[in-house]
């Protein structure tokens, strides 16, 4: 799934990669979270636009929001089976502009949030679906809602769902609707390649949605060695009494993956 996303990249640099006619001004956000406004891409009539809608995606049928469960990812393998998602599938593809994600782990009973990202450090598009939301006293709300697909083997480790990425090349075929149907579209919703991201663990900090500074992204032992602190590398696995190694045990080994 995605719950918490990044978006550090230069508007100047996003518009560049989107090609949409607005000229949009916004700071750095490094914890992004349901609820909250954020960028997306529609075409329409063939030209792009910069929108900010809620993340939080709500079916032009339901009567009230309040009573609605909130909504952040849809999942590709059923997207033409469910109700809600089956007009913006049609009609409202759109993309979310990114520079990576958050994942928690279940570790030794806690918590360990990890940051995802592209190898080439470069800005990611999510693939979306778009909802316009009017109330009963006419009062309009966007709002968006991530496709995710399975998780590839090695992100599985993470999370068992990840957030579908579109590259460039297939932005048209995601967001021009009147041009490509469902059955052009839905292929694109794959998982990313194995090559595609990588990931290191971060601060519980992001745990903690009003934080948002560039600390949230550091490695770990980044964060220790800033707050002074000297990192405990965990202990190496106990030998297996069974099979006694023929080997020292390498302790220079420090990867999480």
């Amino acid at each position: 799934m995605c719950g918490r996303f990044v978006i550090t990249s230069s508007p100047d640099a996003l518009r560049r990669l989107f090609d949409y006619a607005e000229l949009p001004n916004f700071p750095p956000r490094y914890n992004v979270a349901p609820t909250q406004p954020v960028p997306v891409v529609i075409e329409d009539r063939g030209i792009r636009h910069f929108l900010l809608m809620r993340w939080g995606f709500l079916p032009a049928w339901v009567k009230d929001p309040k009573k609605f469960t909130l909504v952040i990812n849809a999942r590709s393998e059923t997207l033409r089976d469910k109700p809600a998602f089956r007009n913006a599938l049609k009609r409202r593809r759109c993309l979310l502009p990114a520079d990576g994600y958050y994942e928690w782990q279940d570790r030794g009973g806690r918590k360990r949030p990890f940051f995802i990202y592209a190898r080439d450090r470069g800005p990611i598009a999510f693939a979306g679906l778009a909802e316009t939301w009017v109330g009963p006293n006419g009062e309009e709300l966007d709002t968006v809602a991530i496709v995710t697909a399975a998780a590839p083997p090695h992100l599985a480790e993470l999370h068992g769902r990840v957030p579908v990425t579109i590259g460039p090349p297939d932005f048209p075929r995601w967001l021009d609707c009147a041009r490509f149907d469902v059955n052009e579209a839905l292929p694109l919703l794959v998982p990313p390649r194995e090559d595609q991201f990588a990931w290191h663990e971060v601060s519980t900090e992001v745990n903690r949605v009003a934080n948002d500074n560039a600390q949230l992204i550091a490695p770990i032992a980044s964060v220790a060695a800033s707050n002074g602190e000297i990192p405990v590398p965990e202990p190496p696995p106990m030998p297996n009494k069974r099979r006694a190694r023929t080997k020292p045990v390498d302790d220079a080994q420090g990867e999480l993956f």
